[in-house]
Formats: C-alpha cells, sequence, structure tokens
C-alpha cells in the first residue's frame, strides 16, 4: 500500500482506457483517496469512467485553461481535504492543423495553443496546488519522449519539450518546500486521445519492433505502476526526472523513427 493516506488529484481521464484511468485504479488499490477533473462535453464520458474505478469518485470541473477553473479547483480542494500530496497531469492538446505533417504550415495560433494547454497547464495546475502541496508533495505529468523529431507528431512534439523545460523549472521553484516534479515518458498507447493522432499506427509499430523489452500498446498498467511509485514516497529524492516506460525503446532509438515529420 505504497500510497496508503495520499490524497490524489488525477486529471486526463476520459474512458477506462486512458492511462489516468489506470493510474487511478492503481493510486485507489494502493490506498490512495482519489479526485478526477474533467470539463465541457468530456465531463460525462469521465463521470462514467469514474463509476467503474474500485471506488467510484467524483469528477471536479477543470478547464486548466481558465483562471477561475483554477482558483475554483483550489478552494474545493482546501475545502474537502485542507491539502493534497499529489497530482496527475494527463492533458494535452493540439489543432488538427499541427498535426499529421502539416509542421510547416501549421499557423502560430493552433502552435501556441498546444503549447498553452500541452505545457504551460502544467504550471498553472502546479500553481493551483502550490498552496495545498506540504513536504513530500508530487506532480507528475505525462510526457512523449520530445529528444527528436517524429513523423505526425509535428507541433504536439514541441510542445512536450516544453513540457519537459516546465518540469525542470517546477522542480526547481518547488523544491525548496519539498515538492517534487517529475515526468512519465510512455510509449505510444491506445488510448482516445492517441488514436486521434494520423498515423497513430505507424508510430506504434516502431516501438513493437524495436523495444527491447516489447510494447503492448493496449497496456496502460507499466505506465500507471510508474506513475503510483513516483507519487509515492519510494521516490522521495527524485524530481525534475523524466522516467522512460516504453520497453527500453528510448535507448536504442530507431533511425526511421528520427526524421523531421
Amino acid at each position: 500500500m505504497i500510497l496508503e493516506g495520499k490524497r490524489l488529484l488525477l486529471t486526463g481521464v476520459i474512458t477506462k482506457d486512458s492511462i489516468a484511468f489506470h493510474a487511478a485504479e492503481r493510486a485507489q488499490r494502493e490506498g490512495a483517496t482519489v479526485l478526477l477533473t474533467s470539463f465541457g462535453r468530456v465531463r460525462r464520458m469521465t463521470e462514467r469512467a469514474a463509476e467503474r474505478l474500485p471506488e467510484p469518485v467524483e469528477v471536479l470541473e477543470l478547464d486548466v485553461n481558465k483562471r477561475s477553473d483554477l482558483e475554483a479547483l483550489t478552494d474545493t480542494l482546501r475545502e474537502r481535504w485542507g491539502g493534497v500530496d499529489g497530482a496527475l497531469h494527463a492533458i494535452a492538446f493540439a489543432p488538427e492543423d499541427a498535426l499529421g505533417g502539416r509542421f510547416m504550415t501549421a499557423p502560430a495560433e493552433s502552435a501556441a495553443q498546444a503549447f498553452q494547454t500541452s505545457a504551460f497547464s502544467l504550471k498553472a495546475l502546479a500553481a493551483a496546488l502550490v498552496p495545498l502541496l506540504g513536504a513530500g508533495g508530487s506532480i507528475v505529468g505525462l510526457d512523449f519522449d520530445a529528444s527528436v523529431a517524429w513523423p505526425i507528431y509535428d507541433w504536439m512534439g514541441v510542445a512536450k519539450a516544453a513540457l519537459e523545460s516546465v518540469s525542470r523549472y517546477l522542480a526547481r521553484d518547488l523544491g525548496p518546500q519539498g515538492v517534487r516534479v517529475n515526468l512519465v515518458s510512455a510509449g505510444p498507447l491506445g488510448t482516445v486521445a492517441a488514436r486521434g493522432i494520423p498515423g497513430f499506427d505507424g508510430l506504434a509499430e516502431l516501438w513493437r519492433e524495436q523495444a527491447p523489452l516489447g510494447w503492448d500498446v493496449s497496456d496502460p498498467s507499466t505506465v500507471a505502476d510508474a506513475i503510483c511509485f513516483l507519487l509515492s514516497d519510494y521516490a522521495r529524492a527524485i524530481s525534475g526526472e523524466i522516467l522512460h516506460v516504453d520497453g527500453g525503446f528510448h535507448a536504442v532509438g530507431a533511425p526511421s523513427a528520427a526524421a523531421s515529420g
């Protein structure tokens, strides 16, 4: 029960196939008390998924691009729990014209939207939780290796590179109060969000062929376990880290995958 007594906020649950759903399920089994967030038209889907957890949980309204939602989140968590022990940032979005080989034609507005929602939001969420996080607090974000230029990923890849930098600056600024910030760089998984990326199947095939440990795009549990580890006290001296959970793919790479999209 590595998360016994922990109060955790998890974003990014859309369906039971979401990585965040599996992280929430695992966290509950490890003893944590969990709340989820969602907003808009997706919220009803999140609520249905929440009912399928071992212990059904409430879904709080949160659009990370709205200051009013972030302020309300701080107030709600303070009233309900008094504090927070950890959070999962599993939020990413890029407009269609910023993906799928359209790197050179994407407008600035689309690139900016990808940055704000996928990278700046980590800082925004952290700032909302800082008043509630004490020593030992942990923030974990979901990443996809931004050290190379992937086919089809385009401005989302740039946003992920920004996310990695944001996490390091947060680790620097929050470390003095005992709060850790880390990322989990996951291999491709067949979530609702991933299936919306043009050419996802080709990217996933690279992992199946070249990951030393192999890779199952239908098994988010490996990533969920890593998230729970980083949220736990077992990771108490780890911050500013990117933990690769990708079957070892990052260690060997794929020359064909390192071409610009």
